[in-house]
């Protein structure tokens, strides 16, 4: 039986406005992570070290565009999404395809009594996590985005997930690994519906995002309750111009 997905996420349906999630960088650098945004008008991005992505309020408006270079500066990296095509004089130097999925009434949340929090002190055993899984773009203050949940065995981190992206009515959940040696035993699930459980409790639709080429993942959270919203293109860019000091972005 399908289910449906309510598309308000907590909020009043909108009508004159693209929804929230169509552009979700950006509504989340213009709403509840705006403490967190290095913005020139209608460009803003994440700290470098927290997430590496910039964004634009209309990708197809020039002015934004022109923002964003006026923000990062000439002969800058750049990582955007979602972008259809980009202004000239902008070099295109990589991309691939997203997929973003929407939790809907089917997606059962609770807590996990094994699950710990995680902060600025589990920096480096996440990193030693995230580069053993590559679950996605994870940095050293990723963990500052929103709550990050863990599962340790003999006191060694072996599974966490958490919460990334943030805007009005809605919270990414994000950065969901198991180590090699622990998979098989419903730990992703788990810390899925324990980061669910905490983004509900606030008022917030949980949503993901996945490379359009992972599979497993895709049929996991398809699972539990997860339907696919969108597909969209990131792209990384490099601003026009010159500079002494390239900056990889």
């Amino acid at each position: 039986m399908a289910t449906s997905i309510d598309l308000r996420g907590g909020g009043a349906p909108t009508t004159t406005r693209p929804h929230p999630l169509d552009n979700a960088v950006w509504a989340a650098l213009d709403g509840p992570h705006a403490h967190l945004a290095d913005r020139v008008g209608r460009a803003a991005r994440y700290p470098a070290d927290v997430y590496a992505f910039a964004a634009l309020a209309d990708p197809g408006d020039p002015a934004a565009w022109a923002d964003l270079l006026t923000l990062v500066g000439p002969g800058t990296a750049v990582r955007i999404k979602p972008v259809d095509r980009v202004p000239d004089g902008w070099e295109v130097t990589g991309g691939g395809e997203g997929v973003q999925l929407a939790a809907t009434e089917a997606f059962r949340t609770e807590p996990e009594p094994e699950a710990v929090r995680l902060g600025p002190d589990d920096v480096p055993e996440i990193l030693d996590l995230v580069a053993r899984t590559r679950p996605g773009p994870f940095l050293r203050r990723t963990v500052e985005l929103g709550a990050y949940l863990g599962i340790r065995h003999r006191g060694r981190l072996i599974a966490m997930a958490g919460e990334r992206l943030r805007l009005p009515g809605w919270t990414e959940i994000s950065a969901v690994c198991t180590h090699p040696d622990h998979r098989g035993n419903g730990l992703a699930t788990q810390l899925i519906r324990a980061v669910g459980d905490g983004i509900r409790a606030r008022g917030d639709t949980p949503f993901l995002h996945a490379a359009v080429g992972n599979t497993p993942a895709i049929r996991l959270y398809e699972s539990l309750g997860f339907t696919l919203r969108r597909r969209s293109t990131i792209v990384s860019v490099r601003t026009p111009g010159t500079s002494g000091d390239f900056t990889a972005f």
